[in-house]
């Protein structure tokens, strides 16, 4: 098969900041299963999320990772949206659209030819459960800068195969740890956790975390549906 070679324009240092200046980690809003983020789950306002993320996201400092022992490889459990996609790897394309010079439809063969970056980290969900696992994918600023985003973008949002979505402060999503991954664990990513292409991070709550998901939108501004989950009155940004 013929491979789409592209070139990987990097986000220069002034453009990243002009990217992420006004996005950071609310991790002052509570974890995963606490009463103080049950207490604040629809009441904070996203705009005063935005003004408490700015004193707190390091955007390029990467969290501490576990080591292959700490693994838990059936600690991650399997929460179903709508249903479980079977997606033909094949045929499967990943669409980068919005404020963006260069809109792209990768397939899953010229995502697997960028440049594969492990983590081990602790997925945290909202419900009070926690593993860890072993993610191997494509970083997502690489993903970002193949689509020369705009300089005054400060949002993505997700959409998948079975009609989640979500949506995300630009610094989270150029994080160095934010990836869109294939593999779990040293092996392909299974079907009922996101294959072929998931998001997996370690300064997110579980729900942020999209599976099967095929169209990334780079905006400047919100729309009224932020997220399946955040339109219901979970926290916007549910940072860790």
């Amino acid at each position: 098969m013929n491979l789409i070679r592209v070139n990987r324009p990097e986000l220069s240092r002034r453009h990243f900041i002009k990217l992420s200046g006004l996005s950071s980690m609310s991790f002052l809003l509570g974890g995963c299963g606490t009463p103080i983020f049950e207490d604040v789950v629809g009441k904070l306002s996203e705009p005063l999320n935005q003004k408490l993320e700015a004193f707190i996201l390091k955007p390029q400092k990467p969290v501490p990772e576990f080591s292959p022992s700490e693994i838990e490889p059936e600690g991650l459990l399997i929460n179903s949206f709508r249903y479980t996609p079977i997606i033909d790897p094949a045929k499967y394309r990943l669409i980068i659209d919005g404020e963006v010079n260069n809109p792209l439809s990768l397939s899953l063969a010229e995502i697997q030819s960028l440049p594969l970056t492990s983590m081990i980290i602790r997925h945290v969900c909202v419900e009070g459960w926690a593993a860890i696992v072993q993610w191997g994918g494509v970083r997502l600023q690489e993903i970002v800068a193949l689509a020369q985003p705009k300089a005054n973008i400060r949002y993505a949002y997700f959409k998948s195969a079975d009609g989640y979505y979500s949506s995300w402060d630009i610094a989270s999503s150029l994080h160095p740890q934010t990836l869109l991954v294939y593999q779990k664990n040293g092996e392909p990513l299974p079907v009922e956790n996101g294959a072929p292409l998931r998001l997996a991070s370690p300064v997110k709550l579980g729900y942020k975390q999209s599976k099967w998901v095929t169209q990334i939108t780079l905006v400047s501004q919100l729309s009224p549906l932020r997220g399946y989950w955040e339109d219901q009155g979970y926290e916007w940004f549910a940072g860790l």
